[in-house]
Protein backbone atom coordinates (compact mmCIF):
# COMPACT_ATOMS: atom_id res chain seq x y z
CA UNK A 1 0.00 0.00 0.00
CA UNK A 2 2.76 2.44 0.99
CA UNK A 3 5.66 2.24 -1.40
CA UNK A 4 8.34 3.98 -3.43
CA UNK A 5 8.70 3.20 -7.11
CA UNK A 6 11.87 3.94 -9.08
CA UNK A 7 11.93 4.31 -12.83
CA UNK A 8 14.16 5.60 -15.60
CA UNK A 9 16.97 3.08 -15.59
CA UNK A 10 18.38 1.55 -18.73
CA UNK A 11 21.41 0.92 -20.90
CA UNK A 12 23.59 3.95 -21.59
CA UNK A 13 26.96 4.47 -23.25
CA UNK A 14 29.85 5.88 -21.23
CA UNK A 15 29.50 9.64 -21.05
CA UNK A 16 25.75 9.45 -21.42
CA UNK A 17 22.97 10.60 -19.11
CA UNK A 18 19.88 9.27 -17.41
CA UNK A 19 17.22 10.67 -15.13
CA UNK A 20 15.87 8.40 -12.43
CA UNK A 21 12.55 9.06 -10.74
CA UNK A 22 11.33 8.06 -7.29
CA UNK A 23 7.59 8.40 -6.78
CA UNK A 24 5.70 7.81 -3.56
CA UNK A 25 2.44 5.91 -3.52
CA UNK A 26 0.09 5.96 -0.55
CA UNK A 27 1.90 8.63 1.46
CA UNK A 28 3.31 12.13 1.11
CA UNK A 29 7.05 12.76 0.83
CA UNK A 30 6.90 16.27 2.27
CA UNK A 31 8.28 15.22 5.67
CA UNK A 32 10.80 12.68 4.38
CA UNK A 33 14.42 13.05 3.48
CA UNK A 34 15.22 10.96 0.40
CA UNK A 35 18.37 8.96 -0.16
CA UNK A 36 19.63 7.31 -3.32
CA UNK A 37 21.69 4.16 -2.95
CA UNK A 38 23.18 1.71 -5.39
CA UNK A 39 24.46 -1.83 -5.34
CA UNK A 40 26.65 -3.41 -7.98
CA UNK A 41 27.10 -7.18 -8.35
CA UNK A 42 29.41 -8.52 -5.67
CA UNK A 43 29.68 -5.16 -3.89
CA UNK A 44 28.15 -3.61 -0.81
CA UNK A 45 25.36 -1.09 -1.02
CA UNK A 46 26.65 2.48 -1.10
CA UNK A 47 25.03 5.84 -0.61
CA UNK A 48 25.01 7.99 -3.74
CA UNK A 49 23.06 11.14 -2.91
CA UNK A 50 20.37 12.45 -0.61
CA UNK A 51 18.17 15.50 -0.13
CA UNK A 52 16.43 16.85 2.96
CA UNK A 53 12.67 17.15 3.06
CA UNK A 54 12.36 20.95 2.91
CA UNK A 55 15.62 22.94 3.24
CA UNK A 56 17.21 21.75 -0.01
CA UNK A 57 20.32 20.42 1.70
CA UNK A 58 22.00 17.71 -0.37
CA UNK A 59 24.85 15.24 0.01
CA UNK A 60 26.82 13.35 -2.63
CA UNK A 61 29.31 10.55 -2.58
CA UNK A 62 32.77 11.67 -3.68
CA UNK A 63 32.60 9.30 -6.63
CA UNK A 64 29.61 11.12 -8.16
CA UNK A 65 30.16 14.77 -7.18
CA UNK A 66 29.85 17.02 -10.19
CA UNK A 67 28.17 14.30 -12.24
CA UNK A 68 24.94 13.49 -10.37
CA UNK A 69 22.26 15.90 -9.16
CA UNK A 70 19.37 15.18 -6.82
CA UNK A 71 16.20 17.26 -6.82
CA UNK A 72 12.65 17.05 -5.57
CA UNK A 73 9.19 18.49 -6.02
CA UNK A 74 7.03 17.76 -3.02
CA UNK A 75 3.93 18.95 -4.87
CA UNK A 76 4.53 16.13 -7.36
CA UNK A 77 5.49 13.70 -4.60
CA UNK A 78 8.57 12.84 -6.64
CA UNK A 79 12.35 12.93 -6.31
CA UNK A 80 14.80 12.72 -9.22
CA UNK A 81 18.40 11.74 -9.61
CA UNK A 82 20.09 13.11 -12.73
CA UNK A 83 23.07 11.02 -13.78
CA UNK A 84 25.51 12.48 -16.29
CA UNK A 85 29.01 11.73 -17.55
CA UNK A 86 28.28 8.12 -16.75
CA UNK A 87 31.08 5.61 -16.30
CA UNK A 88 31.02 1.81 -16.45
CA UNK A 89 31.62 1.73 -12.70
CA UNK A 90 28.26 3.46 -12.22
CA UNK A 91 26.56 0.24 -13.31
CA UNK A 92 24.33 -0.92 -10.46
CA UNK A 93 20.79 -1.26 -9.23
CA UNK A 94 19.72 2.15 -7.92
CA UNK A 95 17.32 2.43 -4.99
CA UNK A 96 15.55 5.36 -3.43
CA UNK A 97 14.63 5.41 0.24
CA UNK A 98 12.61 7.72 2.48
CA UNK A 99 13.40 8.68 6.07
CA UNK A 100 11.54 10.88 8.51
CA UNK A 101 13.25 12.00 11.70
CA UNK A 102 13.53 15.22 13.69
CA UNK A 103 16.43 16.34 11.49
CA UNK A 104 14.90 15.38 8.14
CA UNK A 105 13.72 18.88 7.30
CA UNK A 106 17.29 20.21 7.21
CA UNK A 107 19.66 17.24 6.91
CA UNK A 108 19.99 13.90 5.21
CA UNK A 109 22.46 11.06 5.70
CA UNK A 110 24.33 8.82 3.29
CA UNK A 111 27.12 7.11 5.19
CA UNK A 112 26.91 4.19 7.60
CA UNK A 113 23.24 3.75 6.79
CA UNK A 114 21.62 0.53 7.82
CA UNK A 115 18.63 -0.56 5.82
CA UNK A 116 16.24 -0.04 8.71
CA UNK A 117 17.47 3.53 9.23
CA UNK A 118 15.24 4.50 6.31
CA UNK A 119 11.53 3.90 6.59
CA UNK A 120 10.70 2.94 2.99
CA UNK A 121 12.72 1.48 0.12
CA UNK A 122 11.89 1.09 -3.51
CA UNK A 123 12.48 -2.07 -5.52
CA UNK A 124 15.28 -0.56 -7.56
CA UNK A 125 15.98 0.24 -11.18
CA UNK A 126 18.89 -1.12 -13.21
CA UNK A 127 21.44 1.26 -14.68
CA UNK A 128 23.95 -0.28 -17.07
CA UNK A 129 26.77 1.79 -18.56
CA UNK A 130 28.48 0.00 -21.42
CA UNK A 131 29.82 0.76 -24.86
Amino acid sequence: QLQLVESGGGLVQPGGSLRLSCAASGFSLDKYAIGWFRQAPGKEREGVSCISSSSGMTNYADSVKGRFTVSRDNAKNTVWLHLSSLKPEDTAVYYCAAETAYWSGTYCRLEYVRRYDYDYWGQGTQVTVSS
